[in-house]
């Protein structure tokens, strides 16, 4: 059978889709609002930025909004959730000063680390790992690396999102795949809480959607793509969801499969050529695909593809545990090769402009 989950269940978690849409999607123009008005905007400035006019931020305000009011209308929350709901508070106010305010690289890293020490006090552990390529249910217990571990998974993810949040619509996009991806997961195995938490973040970024489409009215900023950074991080790691042998810990590497990708990319890239890891470049994988010559919609539609195929092979690996290895091998083979193939052609492309530019 395919879900778990009684038809109450389902039922509830639909209404809570649907109530995070209806809140996101009203709250949304109130943000934009206020955003100009207390001067929360992008303005562009380099050549990072794909916009050539101010945007108005916060747009993260309207998703939070969303997401905490179906969750506190259809959840009684436990002493985890209660965490995580005070971890991704902090989160959205931290992302909503640094979109207005611009804070130091240090000050959001180490308030990062105190959203994300909440939860684990409240109980969130990754405790053990699954051998994932092992059909005998073994797990690998983590002991005193629990803590450490966890607290670079969720700080992790959080910068993981934030920095694929280049084009209008990408990163909300993504996040939704992977949220509709996750409920899948989740409703496979009786886990009914979660099933509404992760239903709630897909309505958030659904009612969010309609107003950051290219172009973009409003850009969600730092205080969106850090919270459902936060979001998809610790919801991966809770409640039933870390319970299954196949979930801990292969299954949230491929639903967050294209977030993670480029941010190992970008700070392997940065540090080659003496960078700072944090510090901004415009080498990331959607920026190659707009230095190939896409426009924002066509870069956007390639990766959310992506980003859907990776959900579906992390749907297919709760069910099917002999192709397990080959769909993973085979989704990391595809992940390199297109990795690859952008690194040559953009290679060629600089190559091109440096032998042109004495000719000029």
């Amino acid at each position: 059978m395919f879900t778990h989950l009684s038809s109450a269940e389902l039922l509830r978690s639909l209404f809570a889709f649907l109530c995070a849409i209806a809140v996101a999607l009203a709250a949304t123009p109130l943000v934009k609002k206020l955003a100009f008005r207390l001067g929360a905007i992008d303005v562009p400035k380099d050549a990072r930025r794909m916009h050539k006019k101010p945007i108005p931020l916060w747009g993260g305000i309207a998703i939070y909004l969303g997401f905490i009011v179906s969750v506190l209308v259809f959840v009684k929350p436990d002493l985890e959730l209660t965490g995580i709901l005070i971890g991704a508070s902090l989160i959205v106010i931290l992302g909503a000063v640094d979109d207005r305010y611009a804070l130091d690289a240090k000050v959001k890293f180490l308030v990062q680390i105190v959203a994300a020490v909440i939860p684990i006090a409240c109980g969130l552990r990754i405790e053990v790992l699954s051998n994932f390529f092992g059909d005998d249910g073994s797990r690998i217990a983590l002991s005193f690396l629990s803590i450490p571990l966890t607290l670079i998974w969720i700080v992790g993810v959080c910068n993981a999102v934030n920095l694929i949040d280049g084009l209008d619509g990408l990163a909300c996009g993504v996040s939704t795949i992977a949220a509709l991806s996750t409920f899948l997961v989740v409703v496979q195995h009786d886990d009914a809480v979660t099933a509404v938490v992760i239903a709630a973040l897909a309505g958030a970024c659904i009612g969010f959607l309609p107003y950051n489409f290219n172009p973009a009215k409003i850009f969600m900023g730092d205080s969106g793509a850090l919270f459902l950074g936060f979001i998809l991080a610790t919801v991966s790691i809770s409640g039933n969801f870390k319970m299954h042998t196949l979930i801990n810990f292969g299954l949230p590497f491929v639903v967050l499969g294209l977030p993670i990708f480029d941010t190992v990319f970008a700070i392997l890239r940065r540090v080659i050529h003496g960078k700072k890891p944090w510090e901004a470049d415009r080498g990331h994988i959607h920026h190659k695909l707009i230095d190939m010559g896409m426009s924002q919609k066509q870069a956007v539609a390639v990766l959310y593809l992506i980003s859907a195929v990776l959900g579906s092979s992390a749907v297919l690996l709760t069910n099917s545990n002999w192709i397990k290895i080959l769909i993973m091998v085979g989704v990391l083979v595809i992940s390199a090769a297109f990795a690859i193939k952008l690194y040559l052609l953009r290679e060629a492309a600089a190559k091109k402009e440096q032998k042109e530019q004495p000719e000029k």
